[in-house]
C-alpha cells in the first residue's frame, strides 16, 4: 500500500546515535518462534553467511522454473514440495522475486544456504511495553504465526536508517499515516540511541521449509507516534506490486494483514 511513496526525511528522527554497519557481532541470545535455528555466537572472528553464488540471480535463474530445477536436487523432496502448500508458507515464485530483487542470496551448497540482511525494529510503547506482531493473514488465506517485533527484509544498498522507515511504513502505515499514507507530517520514527546491535543467526525459515538459511540482524529499539494502545491490525500492499517482473508477483503469496499487541519488555529478546 505504500511501497511507491517516496520516504521523506520528516519521517524519521535523526540517526546521528547509530553506529557505522561494523559494530562488534553480538552474542547475546535472540528468539525468533518462526524460526527453528541456534545463534552463532563466541567467534574468534565475526561470523558472516556463506559465499553466494557468483553469477547474478537474474543471470542465473531466468524464471522460476529454472530455479526450481536447480533446487529440486539439493533440497528434501517433501519439504520442497510443501512451499506454497503447506498453510504459512511461500513458494519458488516468492524466492525468485527476493532474489530479482537483490533481498536474497544464494550459497552453491548442497542443500543451499539463504542468505538474508534484516532490520528488527523494537518499537517501545509509552508504558515501555514493545510491540510483537502476533501473525499474519497471507494472500492466499492461511495464517502465519510470528509472536516477534517489527521486521524487514533489507533491499541492496540500504541504510539502516532508510530499513527501519520502510518498514514502519510498509507494516505500520495504515493506521499510523491514515488512509491518504501520508507519513511526512513530523517525525512519526525515533531511534533510541546506542540501541543498535548487529548479530548472525542459522536455521531453517517457516517460509521456505527444508531451505537452511543465514540471518544477518540489524536490531535498534524506537519510538513511533500514532500507535494504538491495544491490539490492532494493519493492511499492506502486494509486497512486489512495483516489480518489473508482474506476471511473477501475481504468483508469489504475499502478507495482506499483520495482528500486533504489545508485550512487557521482560518478556521480549533483545
Amino acid at each position: 500500500m505504500f511501497r511507491n511513496q517516496s520516504l521523506r526525511q520528516p519521517f524519521l528522527s535523526s540517526f546521528s546515535s547509530l553506529p557505522p554497519l561494523n559494530p562488534t557481532i553480538s552474542s547475546t541470545n535472540s528468539h525468533r518462534p518462526s524460526v527453528s535455528r541456534k545463534t552463532l555466537a563466541a567467534f574468534s572472528k565475526p561470523p558472516s553467511c556463506p559465499k553466494p553464488i557468483a553469477e547474478t540471480p537474474n543471470h542465473l535463474f531466468a524464471t522460476p522454473q529454472s530455479l526450481s530445477e536447480w533446487l529440486k536436487p539439493r533440497l528434501p523432496s517433501d519439504s520442497f514440495a510443501s512451499w506454497g502448500v503447506k498453510p504459512g508458507t511461500k513458494n519458488v515464485h516468492n524466492l525468485w522475486l527476493e532474489l530479482s530483487e537483490g533481498e536474497t542470496s544464494l550459497a552453491d551448497s548442497t542443500p543451499p544456504v539463504r542468505n538474508v540482511e534484516v532490520v528488527v525494529v523494537r518499537v517501545i510503547g509509552k508504558d515501555g511495553r514493545v510491540l510483537f506482531e502476533s501473525r499474519q493473514e497471507l494472500s492466499d488465506g492461511t495464517v502465519r504465526y510470528r509472536s516477534r517485533p517489527l521486521s524487514e527484509k533489507m533491499k541492496p544498498g540500504e541504510t539502516i536508517e532508510a530499513a527501519v522507515a520502510r518498514a514502519v511504513k510498509e507494516e505500520l502505515g495504515s493506521i499510523i499515516c491514515g488512509s491518504s499514507g501520508n507519513c511526512d507530517d513530523g517525525d512519526i520514527v525515533r531511534i533510541v540511541p546506542n540501541s543498535y546491535t548487529k548479530k548472525v543467526e542459522e536455521g531453517v525459515s517457516a517460509s521456505y521449509p527444508g531451505l537452511p538459511a543465514c540471518y544477518v540482524l540489524h536490531s535498534v529499539d524506537a519510538e513511533v507516534a500514532g500507535l494504538p494502545d491495544g491490539e490492532f491490525c494493519t493492511e499492506e500492499g502486494e509486497e512486489y506490486e512495483d516489480s518489473d517482473e508482474k506476471k511473477v508477483a501475481d504468483k508469489a503469496v504475499f502478507c495482506k494483514k499483520h495482528y500486533w499487541k504489545w508485550v512487557d519488555s521482560d518478556s521480549v529478546w533483545s
